[in-house]
């Protein structure tokens, strides 16, 4: 496929508001582009043809403030049901919920002023690219349609995180200290009304050849999205259901998409352009133009690399020991392993010996000590209580559930990074998967679910299920109307999403994510309020705004 180049700073517009909004600027893109540093080019520079071009390349690269990241990981998978925190980390107050947790929080200020740079990027396209010369009206009208997907997907983002923000539709160039806070209903309309103005106008098929722009198939993936999600908020309307699913129906059927056979294939690295890959965010492995990286694949390991055995490796990662699965997730989620395939799947369960020698056994008692060749399972994590006189048998260290801690646990396989230089390198350069296509099975199901349509639900989420079937066990894996529940639904989410971005917002347009989290996170119980629904506005964007608080308020509770 050909490449497109994605800015690193793209600086077109003269300066910066004092509301956030920054000028084109930004970071950049995957192995199969090209890039380049490119730095105070004059405020005329996007009214050319390349550079129209240059500008729309350069908003996407706002993704990867999000996609990937410690701050989107932190503010997706941190304090839900699925996962509590691990040993280390200093952003441990993100799952908790603690009063650490306010309004100079680093990270929501970043993701705050990075997606409101991404979104005067693309109010500039809009407005300029018509009367730019040197390009064919259907490569501006596909341009400013992709602006117009970017703005929705960065809006959709910051309502689901803050409620009404200030929505800006028009490029910013003077500093300005006006700003005020849209209805959660103006919110929703101009993304539905963005998304809904970008389809026709993008490329009409699954993926583009220039990979990593959006086409159609990614933006009606989003609306769908969008409806989902809005159907349960302060604006949802009688019809969102029914227009999420037939968003998500032209997905599925009008783009010549399907399933991998095998679930484990999705995430395998080197195998990120797959067919079920909707849209992804592109990372490289030049370090100039990385920028900070596909950090995922260092939240979710353990400690193995001080175990028996065992010393640091790429192929194994750099463990940050961030995320830890609850107790829900491993006997509630993946409780069925028999017939399911997602479990064995998903989690890291094996580590081959890679410091050969003899040593004292650390966490398994059932033997004294181990001695290891190179390419010997050190550890294995068979998933259950394995009895002391089996694992005595054994001539590695078993580490069963109740043996767990922050320090190890059971990691997950999706976003292992062994392309990185060296062991401790932070930067990862793989490509992370935004939209695929059985999120898109999912969400249609659940819409049906939610519209009264459970026999097309049934069929649909058995299409999902069918393929984390263990071959034979396809039969078993089906369900039927009867076992069709609103925790079916949350689960079966789950199963399939784990550690991909999704679960808090999940449980925030459930309307259950406090009593979720009370139930299953034992870390965060106790100080989950209701007002953590929401996260707190940035202090810095109050502060400057003309008016303050009473013309920018903050967010309850906080």
């Amino acid at each position: 496929m050909k490449s497109f180049k994605i800015f690193r700073k793209l600086r077109v517009l003269a300066n910066i508001s004092l509301i956030g909004v920054v000028a084109l600027g930004t970071q950049s893109c995957n192995d199969l582009l090209t890039e380049e540093v490119i730095s105070r080019v004059g405020n005329d520079y996007i009214n050319t043809a390349k550079g129209l071009n240059d500008a729309t390349s350069a908003a996407y690269s706002t993704m990867r403030s999000w996609y990937g990241t410690e701050r989107g990981m932190n503010l997706t998978v941190f304090g839900t049901d699925s996962y509590q925190n691990g040993a280390d980390g200093s952003w441990k107050f993100m799952n908790t919920y603690t009063t650490d947790f306010d309004t100079r929080n680093g990270q929501v200020s970043e993701v705050w002023n990075d997606f409101y740079q991404g979104i005067n990027t693309c109010n500039a396209i809009i407005e300029r690219a018509p009367k730019v010369t040197g390009l064919t009206d259907a490569l501006k009208k596909q341009r400013i349609a992709e602006a117009k997907f970017i703005r929705a997907h960065h809006y959709f983002i910051l309502t689901q995180l803050f409620g009404g923000v200030d929505l800006r539709l028009t490029e910013t160039i003077a500093p300005t200290k006006v700003a005020k806070r849209a209805t959660i209903a103006e919110m929703y309309a101009q993304i539905v009304k963005d998304l809904t103005e970008a389809v026709p106008d993008l490329e009409n098929k699954a993926r583009s050849a220039e990979y990593g722009r959006i086409t159609r198939a990614g933006a009606e993936h989003l609306l769908g999205r969008v409806y989902l999600t809005k159907a349960t908020s302060a604006a949802k309307a009688g019809d969102d259901y029914s227009k999420a699913i037939s968003s998500l129906k032209n997905v599925i059927s009008n783009y010549g998409m399907s399933l991998l056979p095998n679930f484990a294939d999705v995430h395998k690295q080197g195998n990120e352009m797959n067919g079920e890959v909707i849209w992804s965010i592109q990372y490289t492995r030049d370090p100039l133009t990385n920028a900070g990286g596909n950090n995922a694949h260092v939240f979710f390991g353990m400690e193995y690399d001080v175990l028996p055995g065992m010393q640091r490796d790429t192929e194994n990662g750099r463990p940050f020991k961030r995320y830890m699965p609850t107790k829900y997730t491993l006997d509630v989620l993946f409780k069925d392993r028999e017939n399911d395939s997602r479990y064995k799947k998903t989690f890291k369960d094996t580590y081959l010996s890679n410091k050969p020698g003899t040593y004292s056994t650390s966490f398994d008692l059932s033997k004294p000590s181990v001695t290891y060749a190179l390419g010997d399972t050190a550890i294995f994590l068979p998933g259950v209580e394995m009895p002391l006189a089996e694992r005595a048998k054994k001539k590695y260290q078993v580490l069963v559930p109740s043996r767990y801690d922050e320090r190890i646990f059971l990691a997950i396989n999706k976003h292992f990074d062994g392309g990185r230089v060296d062991r401790t390198q932070f930067e990862g350069g793989r490509d992370f998967i935004a939209f695929r296509l059985a999120d898109t099975y999912l969400m249609l199901a659940e819409a049906q679910f939610f519209s009264g349509a459970v026999n097309d639900a049934v069929t649909t989420y058995n299409v999902v299920r069918r393929r984390a079937a263990w071959p034979g066990k396809e039969s078993a894996m089906l369900i039927t109307a009867s076992q069709l529940n609103v925790d079916f639904v949350m689960d079966e989410r789950e199963r399939e999403m784990l550690g991909e971005q999704s679960r808090w917002f999940d449980l925030a347009r459930w309307g259950n994510l406090v009593e979720r989290v009370r139930l299953h996170n034992p870390q965060a119980a106790g100080s989950i309020k209701a007002h953590h629904v929401l996260r707190p506005i940035p202090q810095t964007q109050i502060d400057r705004v003309e008016g303050g608080k009473d013309a920018f308020p903050q967010n309850a509770g906080y």
